[in-house]
């Protein structure tokens, strides 16, 4: 699954912290239309479960930890996300679930598309379907 990727942000530091920030299209390769957070999520819970039709989505986990589990039809990977200053690039049409969330963590996901219930797939036999592997 060569087009999930991580993207390294810019990451500025001195004696007063570090700052990391994106920008539409100059670290993440789309325009920005929607923003949502995950956050409260016990540990022994997921979250996702989904893929998008047409959307493409940038994941950070802006505090604390976890794992972000990809699915293209055919290969499964797992990628953990503890630091701030890079995220997780996923296309459209890649199953996604978000598991072992550690205490406080925060999961900050932009999205290429604004809000559409009819673009997220939530049934996997479906979404294999649609990517042609059942």
């Amino acid at each position: 699954m060569s087009e999930i990727r991580i993207i390294n942000l810019p990451k500025i530091s001195d004696k007063r912290g570090s700052l990391s920030f994106f920008e539409n299209c100059a670290q993440i390769p789309f325009e920005i239309k929607r923003t949502y957070w995950v956050y409260d999520t016990p540990e022994e819970k997921f979250r996702g479960g989904y893929a998008c039709k047409t959307a493409d989505e940038f994941i950070v986990a802006l505090s604390g930890s976890f794992d972000a589990m990809f699915d293209n039809g055919v290969k499964k990977s797992i990628f953990s996300l503890n630091r701030s200053y890079y995220g997780l690039y996923i296309p459209c049409m890649t199953w996604l679930e978000m598991q072992n969330f550690s205490t406080n963590s925060l999961a900050l996901i932009v999205s290429s598309v604004g809000y559409d219930a009819g673009d997220c797939i939530c049934d996997y036999d479906e979404f294999l379907i649609l990517k042609g592997v059942k």
